[in-house]
């Protein structure tokens, strides 16, 4: 019997839109096994690069077999724009009472993924009107990342708001579903039955990873040459701690042979690039962002791939970033500056881990890898990879998720 989803995410995207892109894989994964997938997303996201273009309320739109449905919202300048706030009351209001159901198939499971958990009552209300199960995804841990990284009051009457949603969804959802692998130590505070907690992190999609895209002669050009070189490629924000990445280049100056590539945008690149300039470096090099299909292409040419976030104690029910599976498929060891309770690096012995928000410690990783064996440096990259493709292909996710299914 075919089943219908409708998947709740207001910042669900494509391949053809940009981030996220974790609903699309899932539900082309889904569609080959015979699934009828609805994806209910937002018409503008601060992480599209190619926003779609809508003349009504709702439309209509088929996207590789998946039916997204385009829900009309308005646009904001930035992430920390007031205006995001609005469009999350928006999406939710419209997904409400406006949603075209008629003309959408009825669903049999209701996955609502949101930022803020404000959409759950729209998945409750679909759920209980077509007798659906109802699932809750939580990527990020809402409204707890506004009270410990955002500096909220945990009485803050919108804090209080948000937290009323939050408990709803632990405790009318028929499932939980978190790309973090501890979270459930917070959710059973907030009332959830630890037994209906899922893990499911992130993965890669294979077929598009193998699907490696040329790059352009004018950025192999601008790639360093007989180097050593250490990569980064994603958002330069302020999460992600570039500066004490920057630091540590200068604390290995003196070695010629090693150098920086950081490859991407976000708000903190100019500030980045004036501290390159400051420390008066020339051993690293910045290139604008490539596509999702050019980032193999990047990874071929570089040693060693990093990954850093701020040091924050909201780590400590884990992380799932996207871009260190990609690290993972390149075969490229990684240096993880993450102080998380979960660690890629170790689990799949695929590199060295290091104190986050540590310039030091990083150089010092850094140099543990410069002066390793290349048979070595090959091994760990291989580990990676093995472990990827063993444990984090959406072919593994949509099997771990039809198991609830």
């Amino acid at each position: 019997m075919v089943k219908t989803i409708w998947i709740i995410n207001e910042y669900a995207g494509s391949v053809y839109h940009g981030m996220e892109y974790r609903h699309y894989y899932l539900g082309k994964e889904l569609k080959k096994r015979g699934y009828n997938v609805h994806i209910i997303t937002a018409s503008y996201s601060h992480l599209f690069f190619n926003k779609p273009e809508l003349k009504a309320g709702f439309e209509f739109e088929n996207i590789d077999g998946i039916d997204y449905i385009w829900v009309k919202v308005p646009e904001y300048k930035h992430s920390h724009d007031k205006k995001r706030v609005l469009k999350w009351f928006i999406y939710t209001f419209k997904t409400y009472f406006q949603l075209p159901v008629r003309k959408i198939a009825k669903p049999d499971v209701i996955i609502v993924s949101p930022m803020a958990p404000f959409p759950i009552i729209s998945g409750y209300k679909w759920a209980k009107r077509f007798n659906a199960k109802l699932m809750y995804e939580v990527k990020d841990l809402w409204p707890l990342t506004l009270v410990e990284i955002g500096g909220y009051s945990p009485v803050h009457p919108f804090i209080k708001v948000m937290e009323w949603f939050e408990k709803f969804a632990y405790k009318h959802a028929d499932r939980v579903i978190s790309v973090l692998p501890h979270a459930y130590e917070h959710m059973v505070k907030q009332g959830m039955d630890i037994k209906k907690f899922v893990y499911i992190p992130n993965g890669i999609c294979v077929k598009e990873l193998e699907k490696m895209e040329p790059l352009p002669r004018e950025v192999v050009s601008k790639i360093p040459k007989n180097k050593f070189t250490i990569a980064y490629t994603g958002t330069f924000g302020e999460a992600n701690a570039l500066e004490h990445l920057i630091r540590a280049a200068f604390l290995v100056r003196n070695y010629p042979e090693i150098h920086f590539l950081l490859v991407g945008r976000g708000k903190k690149e100019d500030e980045l690039k004036e501290l390159v300039k400051k420390l008066k470096l020339s051993n690293v090099t910045f290139l604008s962002p490539v596509t999702k299909r050019q980032i193999q292409g990047i990874l071929k040419y570089i040693d060693v791939c990093y990954i850093g976030l701020k040091r924050e104690n909201i780590f400590r029910f884990g992380v799932s970033p996207n871009k260190v599976f990609d690290y993972m498929y390149s075969g490229k060891p990684i240096l993880w500056a993450i102080n998380s309770s979960n660690d890629f690096a170790k689990e799949a012995n695929c590199g060295i881990s290091v104190e986050a928000e540590n310039p030091d410690a990083i150089a010092k990783g850094i140099m543990k890898f410069y002066k390793m064996a290349p048979e070595e440096r090959e091994h760990l990259g291989m580990n990676g990879k093995e472990y990827v493709l063993k444990n984090h292909t959406y072919e593994q996710l949509v099997n771990k998720l039809e198991e609830i299914l």
